[in-house]
C-alpha cells in the first residue's frame, strides 16, 4: 500500500515524488516506458532556473528522478493501464502488475499536435519545435516558419519576432480561430507576414531545416521556400483519456478544483494535463510541488 501513486515522469511528476517522499510518504511514480516527458525530446534548456549555461533537456530530467530516487522515491519504467479510483483504496493497473495507494497524483502531460509530414519527427530539435518561449532564442536574424492558425500560433510568431529576422505563419484557410485582438496583433507586426490556404507538406535538409515543401489547397501547387526553422502551433492533447472518471474540459484538459484537486477526492492533478495555458517545465515542476502539498494536508487530515 503506498500513500501516493504518481502517475506520470515529466516535471510535474518528478517534483511531486521529491515533495510526497521528503514528506516522508511512501511513493511509487509510473513513469512510463518512456519517461521523463517532452524534455526528453528537446536538446538545450535555457531558461530553467540554476542553469545559467542552459541544460540538455535529457541531462536535466535524469538529475530530477535521481533527486526523486535519492530521496526515497519508487519508479517503475512501465506504462499506465487503467485505474479504479471508485473506491478507496485507490488502484493502478501498470505494466503486469496492479498498485494500491491511498491517494493519487496525475501528472500525465500533453502531447504536441504534430504535423504529421515527412521529414518532422527526424528535425525536432534540429530545427522543428513546438514552443517559441523556449527555442525562439536559438533562431536570431533567421527566417523562421509557424504552422497553425489559433492564438497559439500568433502568439508562437510574435515571441520569434523578438529573435528572428522574419516569421511566416502558414495556414491551411483563409479564415482564423485565432481572436481577433491576437491576430490584430500578428498582423501589425511588420516581421510577421501570410500564407493562406496553403499547408508544409514535406520538410527538408540534411542535418537541419533548410526549407519547407508547400502546397497550395486551392489550387493543388506545390512550391519549395527555404527556412531556419518551423515552430508547429496547433495545439497540444492532453494525456487524459485513460481516466474515464476524470472530469475534463472540452479540449480533454483535467478540471481542476480547489488548486490541484480533481472531482473525485484524493486524486489531484499536475502539470500540462491541466494547464493549457503555460506548458513550460518550470510551470509543471511548480504545479507538481503544489499537487504533493495538497495530496500531503489532505492524507493529513483522513488520518486525523
Amino acid at each position: 500500500m503506498y500513500d501516493v501513486i504518481i502517475i506520470g515522469s515529466g516535471p510535474s511528476g518528478l517534483t511531486a515524488a521529491i515533495y510526497t517522499t521528503r514528506a516522508a510518504l511512501k511513493t511509487l511514480v509510473i513513469a512510463g516506458a518512456k519517461w521523463g516527458g517532452q524534455l526528453m525530446l528537446t536538446t538545450e534548456v535555457e531558461n530553467f532556473p540554476g542553469f545559467p549555461e542552459g541544460i540538455q533537456g535529457p541531462d536535466l530530467m535524469a538529475n530530477m528522478r535521481k533527486q526523486a530516487e535519492h530521496h526515497g522515491a519508487e519508479i517503475v519504467d512501465v506504462n499506465f493501464i487503467k485505474g479504479d479510483f471508485s473506491k478507496a483504496p485507490f488502484k493502478v493497473e501498470a505494466g503486469e502488475k496492479t498498485y494500491e495507494a491511498k491517494s493519487i497524483i496525475i501528472a500525465t502531460g500533453a502531447d504536441t499536435k504534430w504535423l504529421g509530414v515527412p521529414g518532422e519527427q527526424e528535425r525536432i530539435g534540429r530545427g522543428v519545435s513546438s514552443c517559441a518561449p523556449c527555442d525562439a532564442p536559438f533562431f536570431k536574424e533567421k527566417d523562421v516558419i509557424v504552422a497553425g492558425g489559433g492564438d497559439s500560433a500568433m502568439e508562437e510568431a510574435c515571441v520569434l519576432t523578438r529573435f528572428a529576422k522574419s516569421v511566416t505563419i502558414v495556414h491551411r484557410r483563409d479564415e482564423f480561430k485565432a481572436s481577433q485582438a491576437m491576430l490584430d496583433k500578428a498582423k501589425a507586426n511588420p516581421k510577421i507576414k501570410f500564407v493562406l490556404n496553403s499547408q508544409i507538406v514535406e520538410i527538408l535538409g540534411e542535418n537541419v531545416v533548410t526549407s519547407v515543401k508547400l502546397k497550395n489547397l486551392v489550387t493543388t501547387e506545390e512550391s519549395e521556400m527555404s527556412t531556419n526553422g518551423v515552430f508547429v502551433a496547433i495545439g497540444h492533447i492532453p494525456n487524459s483519456a485513460v481516466f474515464p472518471g476524470i472530469e475534463v474540459d472540452e479540449k480533454g484538459f483535467i478540471k481542476v478544483h480547489e488548486h490541484t484537486k480533481t472531482n473525485i477526492e484524493g486524486v489531484f492533478v499536475a502539470g500540462d494535463v491541466h494547464d493549457r495555458q503555460y506548458m513550460q517545465a518550470i510551470t509543471a515542476a511548480g504545479f507538481g510541488c503544489a499537487a504533493a502539498l495538497e495530496a500531503e494536508r489532505w492524507l493529513e487530515h483522513q488520518e486525523g
